[in-house]
Protein backbone atom coordinates (compact mmCIF):
# COMPACT_ATOMS: atom_id res chain seq x y z
CA UNK A 1 0.00 0.00 0.00
CA UNK A 2 1.61 3.54 -0.75
CA UNK A 3 1.18 6.69 1.28
CA UNK A 4 0.46 9.70 -0.09
CA UNK A 5 0.94 13.28 2.04
CA UNK A 6 -1.40 15.79 -0.03
CA UNK A 7 -0.57 19.15 1.66
CA UNK A 8 -3.40 21.39 0.09
CA UNK A 9 -5.70 24.08 1.28
CA UNK A 10 -7.84 24.23 -0.92
CA UNK A 11 -10.74 22.44 -0.74
CA UNK A 12 -11.52 21.64 -4.40
CA UNK A 13 -8.41 20.98 -5.41
CA UNK A 14 -8.20 18.65 -2.30
CA UNK A 15 -11.46 16.83 -3.21
CA UNK A 16 -9.61 16.55 -7.15
CA UNK A 17 -6.44 15.43 -6.23
CA UNK A 18 -7.87 12.89 -3.59
CA UNK A 19 -10.43 11.38 -6.22
CA UNK A 20 -7.82 11.65 -9.08
CA UNK A 21 -4.88 9.49 -6.57
CA UNK A 22 -7.99 6.84 -5.53
CA UNK A 23 -8.71 6.00 -8.90
CA UNK A 24 -5.55 5.54 -9.79
CA UNK A 25 -3.79 3.96 -6.57
CA UNK A 26 -6.59 1.90 -5.03
CA UNK A 27 -4.28 0.27 -2.50
CA UNK A 28 -3.06 3.94 -0.68
CA UNK A 29 -3.61 5.67 1.95
CA UNK A 30 -4.05 9.57 1.50
CA UNK A 31 -3.42 11.66 4.41
CA UNK A 32 -4.05 15.13 4.01
CA UNK A 33 -2.73 18.06 5.73
CA UNK A 34 -4.55 21.56 5.22
CA UNK A 35 -2.10 24.21 6.34
CA UNK A 36 1.65 24.23 6.83
CA UNK A 37 1.56 23.38 10.96
CA UNK A 38 -0.78 20.20 10.49
CA UNK A 39 2.18 19.17 7.57
CA UNK A 40 4.72 19.98 9.77
CA UNK A 41 3.10 18.12 12.79
CA UNK A 42 1.99 14.91 10.39
CA UNK A 43 5.94 14.73 9.15
CA UNK A 44 7.16 14.82 12.38
CA UNK A 45 4.88 12.09 13.53
CA UNK A 46 4.51 9.29 10.69
CA UNK A 47 7.26 11.82 7.92
CA UNK A 48 9.08 8.40 7.36
CA UNK A 49 6.04 6.35 6.45
CA UNK A 50 5.34 8.52 3.00
CA UNK A 51 6.06 7.38 -0.55
CA UNK A 52 5.15 10.69 -1.58
CA UNK A 53 4.60 14.08 -1.25
CA UNK A 54 2.56 16.62 -3.11
CA UNK A 55 3.20 20.28 -1.84
CA UNK A 56 0.88 23.12 -2.58
CA UNK A 57 3.62 26.36 -1.73
CA UNK A 58 0.35 28.98 -0.97
CA UNK A 59 -0.40 27.48 2.47
CA UNK A 60 -1.77 29.64 5.33
CA UNK A 61 0.67 29.15 9.05
CA UNK A 62 3.68 27.98 7.22
CA UNK A 63 4.17 28.36 3.58
CA UNK A 64 4.99 25.06 1.19
CA UNK A 65 8.59 26.27 0.79
CA UNK A 66 9.74 26.44 4.80
CA UNK A 67 7.49 23.06 4.58
CA UNK A 68 10.08 21.92 2.12
CA UNK A 69 12.67 23.52 3.75
CA UNK A 70 11.77 21.00 6.98
CA UNK A 71 11.60 17.96 5.05
CA UNK A 72 14.86 18.44 3.41
CA UNK A 73 16.33 19.66 6.72
CA UNK A 74 15.30 16.25 8.53
CA UNK A 75 17.03 13.13 7.72
CA UNK A 76 13.56 11.05 7.82
CA UNK A 77 12.13 12.68 5.08
CA UNK A 78 16.11 14.14 3.30
CA UNK A 79 15.10 11.74 0.45
CA UNK A 80 11.62 11.76 0.16
CA UNK A 81 9.79 12.39 -2.92
CA UNK A 82 8.32 15.74 -2.98
CA UNK A 83 6.33 17.12 -6.03
CA UNK A 84 5.27 20.84 -5.53
CA UNK A 85 1.73 21.32 -7.34
CA UNK A 86 0.84 24.95 -6.85
CA UNK A 87 -1.29 27.24 -8.69
CA UNK A 88 1.69 29.36 -8.67
CA UNK A 89 3.32 30.84 -11.95
CA UNK A 90 6.14 33.12 -10.13
CA UNK A 91 9.48 31.99 -11.34
CA UNK A 92 10.91 32.61 -7.68
CA UNK A 93 8.60 30.28 -6.37
CA UNK A 94 10.01 27.79 -9.12
CA UNK A 95 13.52 28.71 -8.22
CA UNK A 96 12.96 28.55 -4.23
CA UNK A 97 11.29 25.13 -5.07
CA UNK A 98 14.17 23.87 -7.01
CA UNK A 99 16.73 25.17 -4.22
CA UNK A 100 14.83 24.07 -1.68
CA UNK A 101 15.17 20.27 -3.37
CA UNK A 102 11.87 20.14 -4.93
CA UNK A 103 11.81 16.27 -6.83
CA UNK A 104 9.26 18.15 -9.32
CA UNK A 105 7.39 21.55 -10.23
CA UNK A 106 4.00 21.06 -11.16
CA UNK A 107 1.57 24.36 -12.15
CA UNK A 108 -2.44 23.13 -11.49
CA UNK A 109 -3.80 22.68 -14.65
CA UNK A 110 -7.39 24.48 -14.41
CA UNK A 111 -9.86 22.24 -15.93
CA UNK A 112 -10.66 18.93 -14.47
CA UNK A 113 -8.82 16.94 -17.22
CA UNK A 114 -5.80 18.38 -17.34
CA UNK A 115 -5.29 17.86 -13.29
CA UNK A 116 -6.07 14.67 -13.22
CA UNK A 117 -3.93 13.72 -15.98
CA UNK A 118 -1.08 15.63 -14.06
CA UNK A 119 -2.41 13.62 -11.25
CA UNK A 120 -1.35 10.48 -13.43
CA UNK A 121 1.46 11.59 -14.76
CA UNK A 122 2.63 12.16 -11.14
CA UNK A 123 1.73 8.89 -9.86
CA UNK A 124 3.12 6.76 -12.71
CA UNK A 125 6.43 7.78 -12.62
CA UNK A 126 6.68 8.60 -8.79
CA UNK A 127 5.49 5.80 -7.34
CA UNK A 128 6.15 3.35 -9.88
CA UNK A 129 9.97 3.64 -9.18
CA UNK A 130 11.37 5.76 -12.24
CA UNK A 131 10.69 8.99 -11.99
CA UNK A 132 11.44 12.44 -14.07
CA UNK A 133 14.68 14.43 -14.08
CA UNK A 134 12.83 17.33 -15.32
CA UNK A 135 10.07 19.44 -14.06
CA UNK A 136 6.76 20.15 -15.95
CA UNK A 137 6.64 23.51 -16.56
Amino acid sequence: MKAILLIEDNPDDERLAVRAIQERVAESRIVVARDGAEAVDQLENEGDQFDLVLLDLKLPKISGLDVLRRLRGAPATAQMPVIVLTSSNEGSDLASARALGADLYVQKAVDLDSFRRSIDTILDRWLSGTPVASDSR
